[in-house]
């Protein structure tokens, strides 16, 4: 699933793929098609929830300097999670995909900000933090879909063990991998 296929209102990410009215609607492989789209998007959501967090980052970083920051001063301010590990998740993202149909984040990676303007500033990181919001809603919700793939794909290879082997000899995840 893709953001251009379903548009959602402005302001809001589209909706999440919706599952089948019966599991039993899904071959094993469409349920596994249908769990690798899914994966996908999370995967592509995560990442620009990842970069809201970052330019929220810089933001209030800057905020507090008189000056733009130095480099050693992004690399503390972008590599620091608060929580002593960094940022080092890698992702199948193209920098060629469209955003997702939150119109703040298109706005965001081209306004330029001047630091000392406290107000576009605060505005700058409302925007921001309401289209993370967005994308971690949305991403609540992928994630129970997900769930739900999950689940339905274990129960079927606890009733066919053998069918669990495909993945082995037929990998079906657009980088290669196992899933």
């Amino acid at each position: 699933m893709s953001m251009d296929e379903t548009r959602a209102p402005q302001g809001a990410v589209a909706s999440v793929e919706e599952p089948p009215r019966h599991w039993s609607e899904l071959s094993l492989d469409g349920l596994r098609a249908y769990r690798r789209r899914l994966a996908d998007e999370e995967e592509r959501v995560s990442y620009w929830r990842r970069l809201a967090h970052a330019r929220i980052d810089v933001l209030e970083a800057e905020a507090h300097h008189e000056r733009p920051l130095h480099i050693d001063e992004l690399v503390r301010v972008l590599g620091d999670t608060g929580q002593g590990r960094g940022r080092t998740a890698l992702v199948s993202v193209h920098a060629a995909e469209p955003l997702p149909d939150l119109p703040v984040l298109q706005e965001m990676w081209v306004t330029e900000l001047d630091p000392n303007d406290a107000a576009a500033v605060a505005d700058a990181l409302d925007r921001l933090r309401t289209a993370e919001q967005q994308l971690t809603e949305y991403r609540k919700a992928l994630h129970g879909r997900l769930d739900q793939a999950t689940k339905e794909l274990i129960g079927r290879y606890r009733e066919d063990p053998v069918s669990a082997l495909v993945a082995l000899t037929r990998p079906h995840t657009r980088t290669g991998g196992l899933a």
